[in-house]
């Protein structure tokens, strides 16, 4: 099996890394967090393991995400993630240094991307290449990115939102927002805090999100008990929220999502934008997966949005597809270290 383990696609995410082999398909998903003993000043524990940490570890041990909105905050703890993810994928007795390819905001500066790329080498990579992430998205959603037709990608993940049209395999006009799924979490626990005096952890946050949340005001609305701390007892206590509270708390989060795709559609040259019109925007990221999101894109942009077939995986599918005819993809890989 070596011979497939000589690249590895990684989808380096602020919210999770998905690590794709060619041959394999996903072979790993898992949260970007690492905790770390601020004592010895240690690595114990990358993924899963970290993230059940979260909120939950002794002052001595600190459970934090090495990437905020989509890029490297803390250079070190991200090598030694990559290099844990790149070990498990491929297996403690490979011996190959491997050729990695790694997603990257759109909006990323060149000293970000270099530093992603140096983290890879040194996280025993023998080739690093860096992509922009709309372009990974569009590939991996199966867009057919080399046609002259304009195609628009929105990808909403844990730290950013990229918003990019895509013509003859390039990005002609795109930008990046971080304003994403964790920035909704934040949203959803302010609201609890500032309705009930209710303290949540981004956990719960994101469990709120997922079970209830809504983009557009829903007739049948959903309801959940949260459980949390008091703020003015200090005592555990639970309420129950339902969807259009969860709607309106996050609705200047989404108003900045739009206003990115609006302010790329008005970038758009004309010609693009009719295609556009005609094909729909296209939506991955696992934050795209939000109830009736595709919705309020369509009623706020007058454009039809559909959602990608497995959204979250998108990113790392289309690292594999441009791993496997790397060849082809040359032209869209940004830049390359070897």
């Amino acid at each position: 099996m070596a011979f497939f383990a000589t690249k590895v696609g990684i989808d380096l995410g602020t919210a999770n890394t998905l690590v794709f082999l060619p041959g394999k398909g996903i072979v790993l998903n898992e949260p970007s967090v690492v905790a770390v003993s601020e004592q010895e000043n240690k690595i114990l524990a990358v993924g899963i393991e970290a993230k059940k940490m979260i909120g939950r570890t002794p002052e001595s041990i600190v459970a934090y995400r090495p990437m905020r909105d989509g890029v490297i905050a803390d250079y070190r703890v991200t090598e030694a993630m990559l290099r844990y993810y790149i070990e498990k994928a491929l297996g403690k007795w490979n011996f190959w240094k491997p050729e990695v390819m790694i997603s990257v905001p759109a909006g990323v500066s060149s000293t970000e991307r270099r530093a992603v790329i140096e983290a890879a080498i040194k996280a025993g990579a023998k080739n690093a290449y860096v992509v922009k992430e709309p372009i990974l998205a569009a590939i991996g959603a199966g867009i057919p990115i080399y046609e002259p037709r304009g195609h628009m990608i929105v990808d909403i993940g844990g730290g950013t939102t990229d918003v990019a049209v895509i013509s003859l395999g390039g990005i002609v006009a795109s930008t990046s927002v971080k304003c994403a799924g964790d920035r909704i979490d934040h949203a959803i626990a302010d609201y609890i805090k500032k309705s009930f005096n209710l303290a949540i952890g981004e956990k719960t946050a994101e469990q709120v999100k997922i079970q209830v949340a809504s983009a557009v005001p829903m007739e049948e609305q959903i309801e959940t008990v949260i459980k949390g701390r008091d703020f003015i007892t200090g005592l555990p206590r639970a309420v129950e929220v339902s969807t259009n509270d969860i709607v309106k708390a996050i609705d200047p989060e989404l108003r900045q999502i739009i206003k990115a795709i609006k302010d790329v559609l008005q970038e758009t040259p004309p010609e693009l934008a009719s295609d556009i019109i005609d094909n729909g925007i296209t939506m991955t990221g696992g934050t795209s997966q939000l109830r009736n999101l595709t919705e309020l894109v369509y009623r706020r942009t007058g454009v039809q949005a559909t959602l990608a077939k497995d959204p979250l995986y998108c990113v790392a599918n289309g690292t594999g597809i441009a791993l496997e005819h790397l060849d082809t993809y040359k032209k869209s890989i940004i830049s390359k270290r070897g």
